[in-house]
């Protein structure tokens, strides 16, 4: 087993309800005008966060592995809740707000940082094993942040 398993549940839930967001965030518009450099660094950076979790053992047997069960489920409480607002209350004013808008672009910090914690190595020898799979995943964030930003400001 490894911490992919851990993407699976987000994975379940982009593919089957992203369909159901509110039309900024659908391809055709989501996608519309990014620049070239955005959208490498975006989608590159997404494939390495996925990529290294394929690399990282699934155990928990220590208090930061377990911390990190918590986090990652706390996570994943906080980033399905705010996919569930946008989805039913499209026209209020928090998913109309830049915080509310941004919410599934941030919130996935949660998770992710769970991940990290819970994944203290890889299936080979590499030093600081966790800080490759936490800077990675913050620069897959800022990416990911900075495009929906962009999305707010041009259909808000």
């Amino acid at each position: 087993m490894n911490c992919f398993l851990l993407i699976l549940p987000i994975l379940g839930w982009n593919i089957g309800l992203t369909t159901r967001l509110p039309e900024a965030f659908q391809q055709e518009i989501f996608w519309r005008n990014i620049s070239p450099f955005l959208t490498y660094g975006e989608n590159g950076s997404r494939s390495i966060v996925l990529a290294l979790t394929l690399l990282m053992p699934l155990t928990i047997s220590t208090k930061t592995q377990k911390a990190g069960v918590f986090l990652y489920l706390g996570g994943i409480a906080i980033y399905f809740t705010s996919w569930f607002v946008l989805i039913y209350f499209p026209d209020s004013e928090w998913s109309n707000s830049l915080a509310g808008f941004m919410a599934p672009a941030y919130t996935p910090f949660f998770w992710l940082m769970g991940i990290g914690l819970i994944g203290d190595s890889f299936y080979f020898n590499l030093p600081c094993k966790r800080l490759y799979f936490i800077v990675t995943s913050i620069i897959f964030l800022m990416f990911h942040n900075i495009h929906t930003i962009t999305i707010y400001y041009e259909t808000h």
